[in-house]
């Protein structure tokens, strides 16, 4: 059976043990998947994916259901535990350590880090996942991600220092609009003591640049974390070796990339040209 991609097997097996309890109490009431559907809004075969674990049985499901099957609230009350993480399970581990991070060294390739990133900007790119993410997980992870960011201003004895190629700057993620308040909202945390934006123009370091994103952690223990994130996976590395070339990595891109006065230049150019 295929799964959720992104969710934890905690999460799953809730989401299986509730579209169960969905269907026992829908069949002995005599109330059909379709009938279901039908007084819920949603298609068929959503439900089913509902009541198979595939996908998060939503509030609205378990009220209608309840309602339909008499269950006195015995299904609503699932909702509890039915709702989205505010993280991908890939991604949980490396957030835990980024919470609590000294040291953190970003090198972005096609998108404006999450740290930086403005609501409306994640919001686009979150609603934009494939497979689709139900509006309530959508919210979550934005106001998860949003909520990362009082990091910069709360830690002020932290060190946040952000490279980015300029493709993420003319990714146009949200169209104009989005992409105009994205760019200023860059300007105004790069204005902050302990941030630094730097920008690699393009045709600078190719050979490593275009290789991908990777974020380097340094912790208050002064333990090395390299993390790199793709598509549909990623990876918390804790070796030596594996860290240390990322880091040889990161500071041959940080070399070629702008100062950041230059930088903020650019960024504002970007903007204004939107």
């Amino acid at each position: 059976m295929r799964v959720a991609a992104g969710e934890s097997q905690q999460a799953q097996q809730n989401w299986r043990y509730c579209g169960g309890q969905i269907k026992l109490w829908r069949e002995s009431a005599g109330v059909t998947r379709q009938g279901l559907a039908d007084e819920a809004g949603y298609d068929y075969e959503y439900v089913k994916s509902m009541e198979c674990g595939r996908r998060r049985p939503t509030l609205r499901l378990l009220q209608i259901a309840d309602q339909m099957c008499g269950a006195g609230g015995k299904l609503t009350a699932a909702h509890e535990f039915m709702k989205p993480e505010p993280f991908p399970a890939r991604s949980q581990e490396y957030m835990l350590l980024e919470a609590e991070a000294f040291v953190v060294h970003h090198y972005a390739l096609g998108l404006v880090p999450g740290l930086l990133q403005t609501g409306q900007y994640a919001r686009a790119l979150i609603s934009e996942s494939c497979p689709p993410l139900d509006d309530e997980t959508v919210e979550e992870r934005v106001r998860a991600r949003l909520a990362r960011q009082e990091a910069l201003t709360r830690r002020t004895g932290a060190v946040y220092g952000f490279v980015m190629h300029e493709a993420a700057l003319r990714t146009e993620v949200g169209g104009p609009k989005v992409m105009r308040q994205q760019l200023r909202q860059l300007l105004e945390a790069g204005a902050l003591r302990n941030v630094s934006i730097q920008v690699l123009p393009f045709g600078k370091c190719s050979g490593l640049a275009l290789n991908g994103p990777f974020v380097l952690l340094e912790t208050v223990e002064h333990e090395h974390f390299a993390y790199v994130e793709g598509p549909e996976t990623s990876a918390l590395h804790a070796d030596a070796d594996k860290v240390s070339h990322l880091r040889q990595v990161h500071g041959m891109i940080r070399m070629q990339a702008l100062g950041v006065e230059e930088s903020a230049a650019l960024i504002g150019k970007v903007a204004e040209e939107l």
